[in-house]
């Protein structure tokens, strides 16, 4: 029989059950004064019992909260999409994604104001066990979360016939609007029932209503006695409901929380067995009538007996504050992580001083907020308060003075306070001797001996590959984007700036890494060789060369000379089968990028440099055919490709490949199929390399009255496409344009300023407005040039100028 909590039982022991919300300071505060006031010699926390084994570790000085407790299934645990949890409020307990047949891994988050927490704290500081009494974890994980309705539930089909039959006199005290609906009231009582009492309560949010009578409470009476009682009552009214009552509540969620609340009475029962005279339990607040009511133990065996059971590993993780706010998908979560904590641990003049900690945030960013400007505004708070007849001025009265005063009604820095104090990013941290799996311990090994701090917030980091440090720093965080593990992200074009040496990184840590470094596990037990493991296996599922070409850059920008081998025999053998010039010219940029970096870095490249001649000799053989017949799509595709290659090999700085494709481009140009996008682009090309000295008769050409309009503008487009400067320095190619444009029939121009808007809109704001005023002086005589005379030339002078120039570039003066 499950003892009455408050009453002395025959053999003299008692229990208390304190019924609490799972995030809250309030709950957190009162639990800890109740059960420093009840001194109990055993407490039950709602939480997986498998845990027990590693509570102890909550006490030691390298456990800061936020933290969670991570069970994950012994085979391949898959990332879950949203935060687990560990109360009543949470529709799936650490789901995993919509649509998967198991779930692999569950958190239960706890933080410094969770109340959890603190009877955990309590226990473990005055000796007294603790225990976890929810459903196993191991039960939990096995369970499918199936489309259909468990066994005891009724179909959608069989709740619909319920409701027809229901007879019409109701019992007392439902809710009911007069209609014949489907029961929404009774299952928002089921599923939110403190936003059910906080609407009787007059309040339309539950949060500000929770926050009103429990968070905000400094002394009084407890409250878990009322907390019960309600519960009580609401309880109550759902079970004198038809099943057709619950039937759109989530499929298996009252057998899930039957059998929840079954195992928490066993557990209750075992303990008092092992001679336990004082326990308390603190549970989420729904629970609280199922653990006081009488039920036989032999019912709640009967309902636990026959659960599926996964083979699971629990370990101690950090987590984030950023994590507990419901708006991340966690279904106990609060919207004020950041203001709870500072209501928990700032109990003394707490509006004062989240205030002044507002106006620290604004000065930070160079906004003047004066003392006088904090003042005023919890003068504002408070006054706001008092007219809503609160007992404490809440985050909604603080927030609306710091806009009207602090930020001067601007709501950007508002979003600010809200990002780095509301909300907040404070990560919690584990200490050393925390359970891990090896690939988790190696990168905390690296993290540490690379000095890289875990941090919630995003940090730039900024590597030079010249210092053997910040090379080993991008090595690892290339290794673990390999694992998809993206703790760093590159910026600047995949982490490197124009300067050879130099990356530049965003840092960021999320609590999700730790369960994806589990999976990542099956790979390996070191970060390199898990991720030597998944490159080889990357390399032999390359769907496209194109994919093998980037696995082989990730490879050498990992350093990953074991695999190396293996992709480079792959990516040799499908350049070798691939025929396709458009798939070869797709793959040699990324393959450029590896060889010029992989030096740099001082990785081996022989295998890859061999891999490069023979592709750049294969696009410059395939390229005549590739370009006859195609249309405007299948040109601008081409043409992507042949910037990408023109531009691999000017990186690559190899005169002998360069020559080769400028020699290629050459022998195109003239043919008669040639689209005009891409002579265009090809003309311009030649003209830079010093290859094309006819350029203007080439423009005249193709602009003439003779060219059909479509295929001039596409020329234009393509020869422009390199940037519009040309036309800034060259007065007869824009002259050329300029009669083009001018002379063109009105149908015909309506016809191609798309195009031409196109070309010109992609030209930044200077050179179009230097563009335009070159247009408008074209017919203006030429001014005389500064120093023209009679003769244009002073030798004497010009050879002083080009001797300091000599000088000044290190080159030596011609004698």
């Amino acid at each position: 029989m499950t003892p009455v909590p408050g009453t002395d039982r025959g053999e003299g022991a008692r229990v208390e059950i304190y019924g609490i919300r799972h995030h809250g300071p309030g709950s957190a505060r009162a639990v800890r004064g109740a059960l420093e006031e009840f001194k109990p010699d055993a407490v039950l926390i709602e939480g997986p019992p498998e845990a027990d084994a590693i509570v102890d570790l909550a006490g030691d000085a390298g456990m800061v909260p936020p933290v969670a407790l991570l069970a994950y299934t012994s085979g391949r645990p898959a990332a879950p999409a949203g935060a687990g949890a560990s109360g009543e409020e949470a529709s799936a307990e650490g789901a995993v994604p919509a649509g998967a047949r198991e779930r692999q891994a569950a958190f239960w988050p706890f933080a410094e104001f969770s109340p959890e927490w603190q009877a955990i704290r309590y226990a473990l500081e005055v000796g007294v066990p603790v225990r976890f009494c929810d459903l196993p974890a191991a039960h939990q994980l096995a369970e499918p979360e199936e489309d259909e309705p468990q066994e005891g539930e009724p179909s959608e089909d069989e709740a619909e016939d319920e409701a027809e039959d229901e007879p019409a006199d109701e019992p007392a005290g439902r809710p009911r609007d007069g209609t014949a609906d489907d029961h929404s009231a009774e299952r928002e009582i089921r599923m939110d029932p403190l936003g059910w009492l906080a609407r009787a309560a007059g309040y339309d949010d539950a949060e500000r209503w929770w926050d009103d009578v429990v968070e905000h409470r400094h002394d009084g009476p407890s409250p878990f006695p009322a907390i019960a009682e309600a519960m009580a009552e609401l309880r109550d009214q759902i079970a004198a409901l038809p099943a057709a009552a619950l039937s759109g509540l989530p499929p298996g969620y009252l057998r899930r929380e039957e059998r929840r609340e079954a195992h928490m009475r066993r557990t209750l029962r075992r303990t008092l067995k092992d001679g336990h005279e004082r326990v308390a339990v603190v549970c989420g607040a729904w629970h609280v009538p199922a653990l006081r009511r009488k039920v036989p133990a032999t019912r709640d065996d009967q309902t636990l007996r026959g659960l599926p059971k996964a083979k699971i590993e629990i370990t101690w993780v950090p987590w984030t504050h950023g994590r507990l706010a419901g708006a991340s998908g966690y279904g106990a979560g609060v919207r004020s992580p950041g203001w709870y904590h500072h209501l928990f641990t700032a109990p003394d003049r707490p509006i004062e001083r989240w205030l002044t900690q507002a106006a620290r945030v604004l000065r930070e960013e160079d906004l003047h907020v004066s003392s006088a400007h904090v003042i005023e505004a919890v003068r504002l708070a408070d006054a706001l308060a008092a007219l809503r007849g609160r007992p404490l001025a809440g985050l909604e009265e603080t927030t609306e003075a710091t806009r009207a005063v602090l930020c001067e009604g601007a709501d950007l820095p508002v979003e600010l306070i809200q990002r780095k104090m509301v909300v907040g990013e404070r990560l919690g941290s584990v200490p050393e001797k925390t359970p891990m799996v090896p690939l988790k311990r190696d990168l905390r090994a690296q993290r540490s001996r690379l000095r890289l701090a875990e941090s919630a917030l995003e940090k730039k980091q900024d590597l030079d590959l010249r210092r053997p440090i910040d090379l080993d720093r991008s090595r690892l965080l290339h290794r673990l984007r390999l694992l998809d593990i993206d703790w760093g992200v590159p910026q600047e074009g995949g982490g490197r700036s124009k300067g050879t040496f130099r990356e530049s990184w965003t840092l960021m840590w999320r609590p999700e890494f730790d369960v994806e470094l589990i999976e990542a596990s099956a790979w390996g037990t070191t970060v390199l060789g898990a991720a030597t493991a998944r490159a080889e296996a990357m390399a032999a599922n390359a769907a496209t060369l194109a994919d093998l070409t980037s696995v082989a850059e990730r490879c050498l920008l990992a350093d990953l000379g074991a695999a190396l081998p293996a992709v480079m025999r792959a990516l040799a053998d499908r350049a070798a089968l691939d025929s396709d010039v458009a798939h070869l010219m797709a793959a040699l940029p990324a393959l450029v990028r590896a060889l010029r970096y992989g030096d740099v870095r001082g990785t081996p490249v022989g295998p890859l440099r061999t891999v490069v001649d023979g592709l750049v000799v294969r696009v410059c053989v395939g390229l005549p055919p590739a370009v006859s017949g195609l249309d405007d799509d299948a040109a601008r595709e081409l043409l992507g490709h042949v910037d990408a290659v023109h531009g691999a090999l000017a990186l690559l700085d190899d005169a002998g490949h360069l020559e080769r494709w400028r020699r290629t481009l050459a022998g195109v140009i003239d043919r008669q199929d040639l689209h005009g996008l891409l002579e265009g682009r090809l003309s311009r090309l030649l003209l830079d390399a010093g290859r094309l000295p006819d350029v203007a008769e080439r423009m005249a050409r193709s602009v003439s009255v003779g060219a059909a309009p479509e295929r001039a503008a596409a020329w234009v487009e393509g020869f422009l496409s390199g940037g519009g400067l040309i036309l800034v320095h060259d007065d007869g190619l824009l002259r050329l344009v300029d009669e083009w444009i001018t002379g063109l029939p009105g149908e015909s121009f309506t016809d191609v300023l798309p195009l031409l808007r196109r070309t010109f809109g992609g030209y930044a704001a200077a050179e179009r407005r230097s563009i335009g005023e070159r247009v408008r002086h074209l017919d203006a005589p030429a001014a005389p040039r500064a120093g023209a005379g009679g003769d244009d030339l002073d030798p004497a002078r010009a050879g002083r100028a080009a001797a300091a120039a000599l000088r000044i570039l290190g080159w030596k003066a011609p004698v």
